[in-house]
């Protein structure tokens, strides 16, 4: 029901106190599940039974003396009589009258049946009176509980005494009974409380880590205040920064409507009584019950699954917080003892030893002794036992959550029974309350209600700390207090109403008061004596306290034995250890790493020399490719070890959640291992060094004798520091190993001898780990070398398993020990290694997943965060090995890698300032001249006062000042004009420059973090998205190629000159798709609008060609908007800012040459037209002359019209008589002869003898145009003195022989001879414009000039070339034109009108006929042409090698060549590439179109022949309807119909002019007539419509692989000047550099070393790293190669060794070929040919696709 707006539920109660059942579990669920406002006893008037006496005390016994004041007598009656002597009643009945006076005077009166709407409605007004007097409280399951628990004390009292109860049978509760009433109540009240905590499913669908460490828009976000159903997350994100007021999180109200009240207006107004306002309001307003914090904390501990406890606790641990011991499940009452959350967990301290002299320790907290100290207490005690362990521990820190606390209150549910543990760490000062690591114990609630756990602690501590009120022998406790005074083990009794100071009771046994004490005096008691209690244990039998002890007592769940996954880890991990025993740890990885080794760092020497070696000799070169490779086979030999063996094939058969469990545990054993040690040899590195510093300071002193002290000394401790090298053995160096391992094999190509599994497997493994959390050695900091072969492929496969997603790098830079590894496990939770002892070594990255929320929240574009920590700069274990250099290096790879770099900047030391900011500022540097735009940040950590915004106002500004200092002083050494930071970097400093507080609140070890260090860390984590927010990222596959080339050219150490910008060049080549497509879409365009007008030039509808009419119709704007999205839009749009302008203007450029050449094609057509109308009028005389004299003769055969034998005789006898008529009129067109007429050309006019012809060479496959050069011009000697100049003139001779060829082919297609036929001239014209071309070339910059014949066997060549051509458009020309030919073609469909004559058909209908018959060959040219256009769109988009860059179409060029094996094939690609090319793009053309006939030529060109069947039958009915509408006759008819048709296809109504129209006047006879022969028509082209007829009937210029010839060939063909491979620009006339993505070797060129004969083997990107020389007129350096100008000049080559395998492929598998071709064989050819034949064919071509 409804009052007021509220729903009210009833619940009838009536007779349950009479009952005999058990209503405990009834009336509990009843108080759990309901929120109960008021309670109606009823009562009849005028019977109250003995019943209705009791049932006032049942209420109050059940629940409770605080029921009263929400009961209300309801009296009913029977009649209104009987109600109005309720009064007397009252009076009569003393009763009834002290039942009113219990329930405050409260009742009503209703009728029996209660259906009374006024008393119903009285009685809800009475209700909600009720409601308002109990300050709108109601009463709670606390209030209950409390009513049993009195019950149950009572209850004890009574069997404790024997007395017997006046409370009866009745009265009797079994005590078992009661305990689970209460523990049902306590179930409700936590399911409540997970439930507002929105984690009601958790407990068994657990949190896991993996969702908490994911970056959420919440985790950006600084909140003091948050609603209750973000207290989980808030609390978690808070932990994970490790700020300690994670636990004082305060709640927003969430219903303030709830806790308004409203107040009756008689209260308000009248006389005001303060004494009731007062009693009214005296507990403020009602509101919702905050949740306690720790139960906050506990709630989530109980949801969590294993890892994210582990990592709870960690951070816990961090905070220098209290740690959960022993944690009763809620639900169960299960004790667990979670020793898993604490392995990761070390604590460090010092203290003195025997000799007073400091000493140092570090261990992990689960295997450490120490004394343990345990706190618990006996009923309610007004102290609070946390704050006196807090004052003991940490005075300024609260350790333990004690009730004075923030948000603490009396709702706690889930600490009772729970027991924590904190260690006090000593500093090793005086002022340490204790001398020693002492374990504190804290037993949360009342120990006597925790039985098992008081056992465990009593029984495990050195030292007993219990708190009661008073000691009195009847209290529940008192056995127990009398067994632990009993027993030898020190007491320590704190009561907290006694007001005695400390007392020593006996020997170890003290008591202490501390009722109205000062706390200090009562910690410092206490303190002393805790220590005199350890003291004395220490001179008896010192008792240890150890965590993993715990686990061993019975009735409690150890999480490690329970937990499958855990235990499984566990056992694999201690199997592997037990490999490990009894090895010194200095030899452990020696013994069990092996690949990781000796041989590794042999090999990365061995590589940097490789990459930075002159490399002027070809055998050393080779010697030391050989030698890595041998060190690479010893690696692979080498045995793999049970160690090993193991690790492999555990990860490989276990589920991800054992795999995790694994990891972690071997982890945590492997630390446990050396950690010992460790700590030793840093102590003995610490001494040694401190020794060292003393000499350096005494040597300014004595000189000679001190230098070789000194000598020895720094001998020694480069020693301990190669043993500390040793010594470190952790996860990272097994992934190390199998990294090793895989390089190894992949070297090799064959699997390591007892491999568990295929070597090409193992990334996989690698993969998986990142995926879960992981991270990844990036640089091997022990070696200072990237395995990129590893790293590439564990990234390959981490896109196989997520996909090419993108990652936002976020690099990390500092001095070691400057808090670089902390500040990234602060913002983002993760787990670097961070102990001063320990420093991260190389560089490691660990991805980070973004939330989708995130992700859109803040506008993000990439899916994780890529953190790569690394090695400090200026560590000093490698102070004595490093140099400026590695730091330079690994500067310059962590920068380039990262989208945003973080410079950490520790203390306020100017000099190591200075040093830093100098390394950096060059990395930046190198960045901007390789185009590369990362943004950077600086956090200054340590740094005091930071609130004080004057002093960081002059930090910035010192900062800036020493940046800009730093610019000046790299650009000199970088050659580089800057002369400020911000000329280098974009950079705001007021923005980009954080101030970090110092990072502990206090002194270590017992300081925890300083709140302001987190919210430093917060404020940066927002500052970081900002800049991350404006970023694409990276995608993982650019990420791969970014690693590679970033550090190929730190590996040539002339970085600038040596990067690749990888993604800069994919970015370059989408680009080129790009503008392929747009091209594309411009020329096909341009294709229909060319189509349309040749249509109304042959029709003579136009006789110009305006050129501006043609750059109206193209329509640029479509293809100028696709490319301001693309430039706007794109993910790369940063990169591709730079191309913008330049790509505009080449699309201008591109329109205007399209509408230029098709201006220029159109009106060359257009000065054709008049030859071919003369020729076409003198065909279509003869036509209808023939049409006339048919129908003559089927006049005078009418009466034969039925005799076909008769009637085909005649026709035949009269069609030969006519032909030969029209023959001797026009004389046949003969065929042609190209390459006599050329004979005859050269003997007439250059006086070169016809013998000669025979002696001519084909010069398109002349090896040597050298031969070809007769002398020098004033120079005597012969004209080549260096191989390299030799091969340069080679290939200026071959590109002058390829232009004319070029131009030859471009010439004869604008003859248009399949139109107007073959004339002579166009022989002498290509002659004679060879010849203008050879004569220019040798007036040019050449000392050189040809021989005769060069000129002849270059025109005979041209002229074999473009017969072919010439030939198959004479034969087209002659088949529509010769009238022998033409008619012979024509005689079928002239006899089928001549028999409609005979027959007597209509005029109309035999006029229709004549009319498809002209349609006939138009129509089949256009459908053939609109399909051919039609086909090369298809084309264009769908085939693979045709519909890309030029890069694509190179590799599918080159996989063609491989596939096909034909060295002659070969030889064309590399001497005349744009032939090639042309040849290839007609194989796929053809190859395509066969594939796709039936699927899309064929359905595409019924498509294309039945609109235009429509048009022209629309163009039928049009002109009908006109002239029947107009009285026309059949010439308006005519001159309609043509001119509809005059944009469609070639038909004039001069085709028809000789043809008789008379008798024509039924015109819609004459359409159905065409209607129904067009369909005639149609079937019969699509019947002859083929794979052999569609390219044959289409002219030269239409067919679609000269169309897309045509559009692919507009691309750049500059070759390079040493190996001669194409420049795959896809744009024509280019800006920038020319460069292909892999050059070839030079010798397939014919390019031969100096004094050598032999062919060079060097690839170009190697070749130009060395300092060998090459000769064009002067000698240059290879590296130097740009300084020898011209073509050299324009040419981008990375100076790398980045060699392709199809290369090596294929001059090893055509060495023969290539010995007999240029008759040489390759230089050293017995020693590179071992390594070459390695790579089949299948490897060749897949290099194609992993490298192109």
């Amino acid at each position: 029901m409804k009052k007021s707006g509220h729903c009210f539920s009833v619940t009838n109660l009536i007779g349950l106190h009479e009952t005999a059942l058990d209503l405990d579990a009834l009336t509990d669920k009843l108080v759990n599940e309901n929120e109960i406002i008021a309670f109606i006893f009823v009562v009849r008037l005028s019977q109250l039974t003995d019943s209705d006496k009791m049932g006032i005390e049942w209420f109050q016994r059940v629940f409770g003396d605080g029921i009263l004041q929400f009961v209300m007598i309801l009296f009913t009656y029977e009649s209104h009589e009987e109600s109005d002597s309720i009064i007397d009643d009252l009076k009569k009945n003393s009763a009834l009258e002290r039942l009113i006076e219990k329930c405050g005077g409260r009742y009503h009166t209703c009728s029996k049946n209660m259906n009374n709407q006024s008393e119903m409605r009285d009685l809800m007004n009475r209700i909600e009176q009720l409601f308002i007097e109990n300050k709108l409280q109601s009463y709670t399951s606390e209030m209950y509980n409390s009513a049993l628990r009195q019950r149950e004390d009572l209850q004890k009292s009574t069997r404790q005494s024997g007395k017997n109860t006046d409370l009866g049978e009745t009265q009797s509760i079994d005590h078992a009974r009661l305990n689970q009433i209460k523990r049902n109540g306590m179930k409700k009240e936590v399911k409540h409380l997970f439930k507002r905590l929105h984690l009601y499913n958790r407990h068994s669908c657990k949190l896991r880590a993996a969702d908490v460490l994911q970056l959420t828009a919440h985790s950006l976000q600084f909140h003091e205040f948050c609603a209750e159903e973000d207290l989980i997350q808030t609390f978690l994100q808070k932990l994970l920064m490790m700020n300690y007021r994670a636990r004082y999180i305060k709640t927003k109200e969430t219903n303030k409507q709830h806790g308004r009240r409203q107040i009756n207006n008689d209260l308000c107004n009248g006389d005001a009584n303060i004494f009731r306002d007062m009693s009214l309001f005296s507990q403020g307003k009602s509101k919702k019950v905050a949740i306690h914090p720790m139960d906050v904390q506990m709630a989530v501990f109980h949801c969590a699954d294993s890892f994210l406890k582990q990592l709870m606790v960690t951070k816990l641990s961090q905070c220098q917080y209290a740690l959960p011991l022993l944690v009763p499940d809620p639900f169960t009452q299960e004790i667990e003892f979670p020793l898993w959350t604490f392995r990761q967990i070390n604590k460090s301290w010092k203290m003195k030893d025997v000799k007073n002299e400091i000493i140092s320790k570090i261990q992990p907290v689960w295997k450490t002794e120490t004394p343990m100290v345990s706190f618990f207490r006996f009923g309610s005690v007004s102290s609070s036992k946390s704050q006196l362990m807090n004052n003991l521990i940490n005075e300024k820190h609260n350790t333990f959550f004690q009730r004075h606390c923030t948000g603490s209150s009396k709702t706690r549910l889930l600490m009772d029974g729970v027991v924590e543990i904190a260690w006090y760490c000593p500093s090793g000062k005086d002022t340490d309350k204790f001398n020693q690591c002492i374990a504190f114990c804290n037993l949360h609630g009342d120990a006597g209600d925790s039985e098992k756990q008081l056992q465990i602690l009593t029984e495990m501590a050195s030292v007993n700390v219990v708190i009661l009120p008073r000691l009195d022998q009847k209290d529940k406790s008192a056995a127990q207090m009398q067994n632990l005074y009993k027993d030898r083990k020190p007491l320590i009794c704190l009561f907290t109403e006694d007001e005695s100071s400390v007392t020593e009771m006996r020997s170890g046994k003290y008591k202490i008061g501390l009722k109205e004490r000062n706390q200090s005096e009562i910690s410092e008691e206490l303190e002393q004596a805790i220590n005199e209690c350890l003291s004395f244990l220490s001179a008896e039998s010192p008792s240890i306290f150890r965590l993993e002890d715990v686990s061993k007592h019975s009735g409690i769940r150890v999480d490690e034995k329970y937990d499958d996954g855990c235990r499984t880890g566990k056992e694999d991990a201690q199997t592997m250890m037990k490999l490990l025993k009894d090895k010194n740890v200095t030899e452990i990885k020696k013994s069990f790493l092996s690949c990781q080794g000796k041989l590794w760092h042999q090999w990365c020497i061995k590589n940097k020399e490789l990459h930075r070696s002159q490399g002027n000799e070809i055998e050393m070169e080779i010697e030391q490719k050989q030698e890595m490779k041998k060190i690479r086979e010893k690696q692979h030999v080498l045995d793999i070890g049970e160690f090993m063996k193991f690790f492999i094939t555990e990860m490989n058969s276990q589920s991800p959640n054992e795999k995790t469990f694994f990891l972690k545990w071997l982890t945590i054993l492997l630390d446990e291992h050396t950690s010992t040690d460790l700590s030793a040899l840093h102590y003995k590195y610490d001494e040694k060094w401190s020794e060292v510093l003393k000499l350096k300071e005494s040597n300014e002193r004595f000189e000679q004798q001190m230098a070789i002290n000194l000598s020895n000394e720094q001998t020694e401790l480069d020693k301990i520091s190669e043993e500390l090298q040793a010594a470190t053995f952790g996860l990272e160096h097994i992934l190390r190993e199998i990294g090793q391992i895989y390089e190894s094999c992949q070297s090799v190509n064959k699997n390591k001898e007892g491999l568990p599994c295929n070597f090409s497997s193992l990334p996989s493994l690698a993969a998986e780990m990142m995926i879960s959390g992981f991270p990844l050695e990036l640089m091997d900091g022990d070696a200072a070398h990237v395995p990129v072969v590893w790293v590439t492929a564990v990234l390959h496969e981490l896109i196989q398993k997520l996909g090419d997603k993108r990652v936002f790098v976020l690099s990390v830079l500092g001095i070691q020990s400057s808090g670089k590894s902390t500040m990234l496990n602060a913002m983002f939770g993760l787990q670097f290694a961070v102990s001063a002892g320990r420093c991260t070594r190389g560089a490691f990255m660990q991805l980070v997943r973004v939330s989708e929320e995130i992700k859109i929240k803040e506008q993000l574009e990439f899916d994780f965060i890529l953190v790569v920590d690394t090695e400090g700069l200026r560590a000093l274990e490698l102070s004595e090995r490093s140099t400026r250099h590695q730091d330079n290096e690994m500067a310059t790879f962590v920068v380039g890698l990262g989208n945003l770099t973080l410079i950490n900047i520790f203390g306020e030391n100017p000099s190591e300032l200075q040093d830093i900011l100098q390394i950096v500022v060059q990395a930046f540097m190198r960045m901007k001249k390789v185009r590369l735009n990362p943004s950077c940040m600086f956090v200054h950590q340590n740094v005091s006062e930071v609130t004080a915004g004057e002093k960081n106002m002059e930090g910035r500004r010192r900062l800036l000042q020493t940046l800009d200092e730093m610019t000046k002083l790299a650009a000199k050494d970088e050659v580089f004009d800057a002369e400020c930071f911000n000329d280098v970097i974009t950079f705001d400093i007021q923005k980009d420059v954080k101030y970090f507080a110092q990072l502990w609140e206090g002194s270590p070890p017992m300081a925890p973090p300083n709140p302001s260090y987190c919210e430093n860390i917060q404020e940066l984590k927002k500052t970081f998205f900002s800049h991350a927010s404006k970023s694409y990222g990276l995608e993982l596959t650019q990420l791969k190629h970014r690693i590679n080339d970033l550090w190929e050219a730190l590996l040539n150490e002339r970085f600038v000159f040596s990067f690749k910008n990888a993604l800069e060049i994919a970015t370059y080549r989408k680009l080129e798709t790009e503008y392929s497509k747009w091209s594309w879409s411009l020329r096909r365009t341009m294709l229909d609008i060319e189509n349309k007008l040749y249509i109304s030039i042959e029709n003579e509808t136009i006789n110009t060609v305006p050129e501006i009419d043609l750059q109206e119709n193209l329509k640029s704007e479509e293809v100028k908007k696709s490319m301001s999205e693309f430039f706007e839009k794109d993910k790369d749009k940063d990169i591709l800012i730079q191309w913008k302008v330049s790509f505009y203007i080449k699309i201008k450029d591109l329109c205007e040459n399209i509408v230029r050449e098709t201006t220029k094609k159109l009106n060359e057509i257009l000065q054709q037209r008049e030859m071919k109308k003369r020729i076409d009028a003198q065909r279509t005389h003869h036509e209808n002359d023939l049409l006339e004299k048919s129908k003559e003769l089927a006049i005078k055969l009418k009466d034969k019209a039925n005799d076909e034998k008769i009637l085909k005789k005649e026709f035949d006898s009269f069609w030969k008589e006519c032909v030969k008529k029209f023959t001797a009129e026009t004389p046949p067109i003969k065929d042609i002869n190209v390459i006599k007429d050329m004979k005859q050309l050269l003997s007439n006019y250059e006086s070169i003898p016809v013998e000669a012809w025979k002696n001519s060479r084909d010069i398109f496959f002349v090896q040597h145009y050298s031969d070809y050069i007769q002398k020098l011009r004033g120079v005597t000697g012969h004209a080549i003195r260096s191989a390299k100049l030799k091969f340069e003139v080679e290939s200026q001779i071959k590109t002058l022989v390829s232009d004319i060829a070029q131009h030859a082919d471009k010439t004869v297609m604008s003859y248009n001879i399949s139109k107007t036929g073959y004339n002579k001239t166009y022989i002498q014209e290509l002659a004679d414009y060879i010849k203008v071309r050879v004569a220019k070339y040798e007036q040019g910059s050449r000392n050189y000039v040809f021989k005769k014949d060069f000129y002849m066997d270059l025109v005979i060549s041209i002229c074999k070339r473009i017969n072919k051509v010439i030939t198959d458009q004479h034969r087209r020309f002659r088949e529509a034109n010769d009238p022998v030919l033409y008619f012979e073609q024509k005689s079928k469909e002239y006899y089928s009108i001549f028999q409609k004559y005979c027959q007597g058909a209509t005029s109309a209908a035999i006029f229709g006929e004549i009319i498809c018959q002209k349609l006939k060959e138009p129509i089949q040219k256009s459908v053939y042409k609109d399909t051919a256009r039609d086909m090369t769109n298809e084309i264009q988009i769908n085939c693979e090698s045709l519909n890309g860059n030029r890069s694509k179409l190179e590799k599918h060029i080159l996989k063609r060549l491989a596939e096909q094996e034909e060295f002659e094939k070969y030889i064309t690609y590399f001497n005349y590439p744009r032939d090639h090319l042309k040849s290839f793009v007609r194989d796929e053309v053809s190859q395509f179109i066969t594939d796709k006939f039936e699927v899309s030529v064929r359905p595409k060109m019924k498509e294309n022949i039945e609109l235009l069947q429509q048009k022209i039958m629309e163009a039928a009915h049009r002109a009908t309807t006109v002239v029947n509408t107009t009285s026309g006759d059949v010439q308006k008819w005519l001159d309609n119909f043509a001119l509809q048709l005059s944009d469609v296809l070639i038909f004039s109504v001069k085709d028809l002019s000789g043809v008789s129209h008379e008798g024509v006047d039924d015109f819609n006879l004459l359409e159905d007539v065409i209607s129904k022969l067009l369909g005639s028509v149609s079937s019969e082209i699509q019947h002859k419509f083929s794979t052999e007829t569609f390219p044959v009937n289409l002219e030269e210029k239409d067919r679609p692989d000269e169309i897309l010839i045509d559009h692919l060939c507009q691309c750049c063909w500059v070759q390079c000047p040493f190996c001669a491979a194409t420049c795959t620009n896809t744009v024509e006339n280019h800006t920038g550099d020319h460069s292909v993505p892999f050059h070839r070797v030079d010798g397939l060129t014919g390019s031969c070393y100096d004094e050598t004969e032999c062919l060079g083997a060097d690839f170009c990107t190697n070749l130009v790293r060395t300092s060998k020389m090459f000769y064009t007129g002067q000698w240059f350096l290879c590296r130097e190669y740009r300084n020898a100008g011209n073509v050299y000049a324009e040419w981008n080559i990375t100076p790398d060794f980045s060699e392709l395998p199809y290369w090596k492929w294929f001059v090893y598998r055509f060495q023969e070929n290539l010995k007999n071709h240029f008759d040489k064989t390759f230089h050293m050819w017995d020693v590179i040919s071992y390594e070459w034949s390695r790579y089949s064919k299948e490897q060749a071509i897949e290099s194609l696709d992993e490298y192109i």
